[in-house]
């Protein structure tokens, strides 16, 4: 990357989101992402404009219990998931939906799901999730090269971009990334 961000695989990683083209958004399913306070916050103060977006069923979940767990994941409070897909879960992601409308796909996607399938590893090294790659367990064509017709440094500008600002500090609303 420009900034000389290295991600361990990225010259051979391919990617490619089918969403709506064979993929019905399964990394969304059972998907109980781990909020950030600054994801939090965020979705909080624009809550109004997702709400509408929404399912019905998670749409009264939403108020009558909120949108984040009781149960954590590395320590942060979860999203909720109504019958079996994240709560912001309706034809595609609510949140990216409404990102999109503002110019930003990403704005206001919890960290773990801009990101994807970008990760890091224990040593903060960056690196694309692959099948057969490293201990993925996910077997989704989306991750699997063979299947994948884009090199990931393409279609993952986006995604390469935000970790660059997250490590540069110029993204402080993003959480803070590990300190390897």
């Amino acid at each position: 990357m420009a900034n000389g961000l290295r991600v361990l695989n990225l010259a051979e990683a391919r990617f490619e989101c089918t969403f709506g083209r064979g993929c019905e958004g399964i990394c969304c399913r059972n998907g109980r992402p781990p909020l950030h306070a600054g994801d939090e916050q965020r979705i909080r103060n624009h809550l109004a404009q997702f709400v509408p977006l929404m399912r019905a069923e998670a749409r009264a979940l939403l108020l009558r219990e909120g949108f984040l767990t009781r149960r954590k994941k590395s320590g942060l409070f979860t999203v909720r998931v109504v019958a079996g897909w994240c709560i912001f879960f309706h034809n595609g992601c609510v949140l990216e939906q409404a990102g999109r409308m503002e110019g930003d796909r990403l704005l206001y996607k919890p960290v773990e799901c801009a990101l994807f399938p970008l990760e890091q590893n224990a040593r903060g090294d960056w690196f694309v999730r692959q099948k057969d790659y490293g201990r993925e367990d996910w077997d989704l064509p989306c991750l699997d090269p063979a299947t994948s017709g884009q090199a990931a440094a393409e279609s993952l500008r986006e995604e390469l971009a935000l970790v660059e600002r997250m490590e540069s500090g110029l993204a402080p609303e993003r959480f803070p990334l590990r300190q390897s």
